[in-house]
């Protein structure tokens, strides 16, 4: 059985993420998808909430698995006993990163392998960064990310409020 591993913060899951996660699906026989609890950022949803959307978004789709985990990827990577790492790929600038940072992921681990699968157009300016700042300024992410997760935002910030 190949096994993917998909990772990221997904704070907020977007259409974009859901895109690679559909496609990498056809690639491997089981994706994880890894939500990061990354303790040196400040996220909007909680872990526990990621996984619970994520899980909601991928419902439909049986060879994926919502999981969490924290500290080195190529660790996780280990773990779940994973053939790939699958990372998607919005524009050149992204690339950069991503490569150096496959590199080094082959540098801990020189059986770790990462593969790139290029966003759809349609989301190539998409990040959850960017529906987030919309969302705050009162923007309009419908066909940006699912319906429920407007929903969960809309209650995250008026919760703050």
């Amino acid at each position: 059985m190949k096994i993917g591993i998909c990772p990221g913060s997904f704070d907020p899951v977007t259409n974009g993420h859901l895109d690679i996660i559909k496609r990498a699906s056809h690639v491997v026989d089981k994706v994880v998808v890894a939500v990061l609890n990354n303790p040196f950022k400040n996220p909007l949803f909680t872990i526990e909430e990621r996984i619970n959307i994520l899980k909601e978004a991928t419902k439909d789709i049986p060879n994926v698995e919502i999981d969490c985990f924290s500290g080195l990827l190529v660790d996780y990577v280990n773990v779940k006993k994973a053939d790939v790492i699958i990372k998607g790929l919005r524009a050149v600038s992204d690339f950069e990163y991503e490569f150096q940072m496959a590199l080094m992921n082959k540098k801990l681990n020189k059986n770790v392998e990462t593969m790139f699968m290029m966003t759809s157009s349609e989301y190539s300016y998409l990040s959850s960064s960017i529906v987030k700042e919309t969302f705050k300024l009162n923007g309009c992410i419908e066909g940006l990310v699912p319906d429920y997760v407007i929903d969960a935002m809309r209650k995250k910030f008026k919760d703050a409020r």
